[in-house]
């Protein structure tokens, strides 16, 4: 049967990126149109952000002040920007703090890995994974030597801190931390963790 003749064309589909041969370059972030805030490359694929909670917001929030308040001169503290791992890695850590001259512009998109000197990831449900596995296997290979992981653990946060073993290359542990987080490297930082909770929760956990 012909479709009538003043019959609408179906609405478009989504145009979805399709990699080039080989999957996108770190490049690539800062040229595919259309792209949504926060998008990661991981092993040459593009990683899309989901909805951020409001744990994962004020999280973000009070290490980004904090940090670039209590850093000493020469380091700045700065949320979800990219680092640049390899021409197959950039993924966008929540925080980091970065020597201040790796600040050049405005408009700047990405550090260099080497300017780095601590990446802290907040977890999501979707980047459990990635936070606890794949990312500080990336990090460590790029010699960044500081690694916070922020959890939350039933309305609670959780954080746990690394730090590069030159001899092996990898992270090591060295804490663990509730409710008061406490470290003197890279530089020394007193943080209050009840306060990534909303008030009313804080004072009455029940």
């Amino acid at each position: 049967m012909r479709a009538p003749l003043n019959a609408e064309p179906p609405p478009p589909g989504p145009q979805w990126a399709v990699p080039p041969e080989g999957g996108w370059t770190a490049d690539d972030l800062d040229t595919l149109p259309n792209l949504p805030p926060h998008t990661e490359l991981i092993d040459s694929s593009l990683v899309f952000a989901c909805p951020q909670t409001v744990f994962h917001s004020r999280a973000v929030s009070l290490f980004s002040r904090h940090l670039l308040s209590s850093a000493p001169p020469g380091l700045e503290s700065v949320a979800r920007l990219t680092i640049d791992i390899d021409r197959s890695n950039r993924p966008e850590p929540d925080v980091v703090v970065v020597r201040a001259d790796a600040v050049e512009s405005p408009q700047q998109t990405r550090f260099a890995a080497e300017h780095v000197l601590l990446a802290i990831e907040v977890v999501s449900d979707d980047s459990v994974t990635r936070d606890r596995e794949t990312k500080p296997v990336k990090y460590a290979r790029a010699k960044i030597p500081h690694y916070w992981r922020v959890e939350n653990q039933d309305g609670r946060a959780v954080v746990y801190v690394f730090e590069l073993e030159p001899a092996t290359g990898a992270y090591t542990s060295t804490g663990i931390f509730h409710d008061r987080m406490k470290v003197s490297s890279p530089f020394p930082v007193d943080l209050d963790l009840t306060a990534i909770v909303s008030r009313r929760r804080a004072a009455d956990p029940q």
